[in-house]
């Protein structure tokens, strides 16, 4: 779908922006972090708390890149050059009171998985 006020500018059905919307991630092996989710009703900050994560996972040493589509099911996955630095955003204090809010207010359930990416290919 395009944005009729911006020429060839690509938005989702629900009018949100897709530019950059498929993370730009090096050649294989890199790392992927599978977040899934259901909310809870209402956003409780967490909109606000979900940006601020994102900015500051961008400043992570190893970070590479970060997809999310977010509907009745949530689904993020941040990537990662390393476990290490997955190991390092996992401990960061910030991140800390976000995933301890999460359990508190934002979640129903979760799910994390970390997987090794050995083979990407793109179109």
């Amino acid at each position: 779908m395009l944005d009729k006020g911006i020429p060839n500018k690509k938005v989702s059905p629900s009018g949100g922006d897709l530019e950059g919307a498929i993370a730009n991630t090096p050649q294989p092996p890199y790392y992927a972090v599978i977040f899934t989710s259901l909310r809870t009703e209402g956003d409780n900050g967490y909109g606000d708390m979900a940006a601020e994560m994102n900015e500051l996972a961008a400043q992570q040493p190893g970070f590479l890149g970060v997809e999310s589509a977010k509907e009745e099911l949530g689904i993020t996955i941040s990537y990662w050059e390393s476990l290490e630095a997955i190991k390092n955003w996992k401990a960061n204090s910030r991140h800390l009171f976000a995933q301890q809010q999460g359990r508190e207010k934002w979640y129903e359930r979760y799910k994390t998985r970390i997987c090794k990416v050995e083979r990407d290919y793109e179109f």
